[in-house]
């Protein structure tokens, strides 16, 4: 008998093992995976202790993502994150039944992800950063320190699903405040280069860049463009004005990231992703590098400082 529970104990302890999750990202982001662990550890989480995460990194190269989404199926994980809408493109078709999770996407019902916000429907639920006025305040904007803008010049990758509603708001806005759109679509660096000799042949006085992980990696050649080229421009996220970028406005990728772990815990305990409404993003910055705005000759209007929630001299 005392044999018997021995044995009982030890089956029990070989049979019970931590969770485990898979992390799919485009590219490795120490501030958006940090963020994420952050918000696991906030809600209990230790990687190791209660928790185990088999991360997978596509190194910039989306051809990889599916594959890399085939080994986590294999695993067998209890959830993937997919930090990316082609992640979560990829992730999707590798499985129906294993929940998955975007910390980010632009149009969620658009992209075929879920059936509606409120009601995901499938193994998909996440955050999106669907918000129509994001992308015409960002050519507001702009408007606003250069009011005699009249050409703009947009980047964008026509893979991202997502990307195709934040063009299509961008180019409304456009059209109301009167200013000429130049689209170039940007797949990889080849035709970044032939984007940007474009913008300087349509003589764009402006430059836009629609949200995507990709252009996150060639962040440097971006702003390097826009500075020599004395270009007024604006991006999606924080991260190109600390690069020399001269403003940045939309949701904060690092608040949707940390919440994503909320997800995580709650499918963890038994939630389907199914009866997980999609959340909204709720925290926007506006960044503005003043030091930038020197160097291309632009002076920044003082009621739009006040309103920047962090300028960078």
């Amino acid at each position: 008998m005392f044999l018997f529970a021995l044995c009982s104990s030890a089956e029990a302890q070989q049979t019970k093992k931590i969770p485990q999750a898979g992390y799919l990202a485009f590219v490795e982001s120490p501030d958006l995976d940090g963020a994420f662990r952050k918000g696991l550890k906030e809600l209990g989480y230790t990687e190791g202790r209660n928790i185990h995460i088999e991360y997978r990194y596509a190194a910039a190269k989306p051809e990889r993502l599916s594959g890399l989404a085939a080994e986590l199926v294999a695993l067998k994980v209890d959830v993937i994150v997919a930090s990316s809408t082609q992640a979560t493109d990829a992730a999707r078709k590798a499985t129906k039944t294993i929940p998955i999770v975007f910390p980010i996407t632009f149009d969620p019902v658009g992209s075929g992800f879920v059936a509606s916000l409120a009601r995901p429907g499938g193994n998909l639920t996440g955050l999106s950063a669907l918000n129509p006025e994001v992308m015409g305040k960002r050519v507001e904007l702009l408007k606003e320190i250069v009011p005699q803008l009249s050409r703009a010049a947009v980047l964008w990758n026509p893979t991202n699903s997502g990307s195709k509603f934040a063009l299509s708001e961008t180019e409304a806005a456009a059209k109301h405040l009167g200013i000429r759109l130049h689209v170039a679509a940007v797949r990889n660096v080849d035709e970044l280069e032939e984007a940007l000799r474009a913008a300087l042949k349509e003589k764009a006085g402006a430059l836009i860049q629609i949200p995507d992980n990709f252009f996150n990696t060639i962040r440097p050649r971006i702003v390097e463009f826009a500075m020599k080229n004395r270009l007024p421009s604006i991006y999606s996220s924080v991260g190109f004005a600390e690069a020399g970028g001269l403003m940045a406005y939309g949701a904060s990728t690092v608040d949707l990231y940390r919440r994503a772990a909320t997800y995580v815990d709650k499918i963890l305990r038994g939630a389907k992703p199914s009866d997980l409404p999609v959340e909204q993003a709720t925290k926007f910055e506006l960044a503005i590098n003043l030091k930038t705005a020197k160097q291309i000759g632009l002076t920044i209007p003082q009621s739009m400082l006040y309103r920047a929630d962090r300028v960078i001299k």
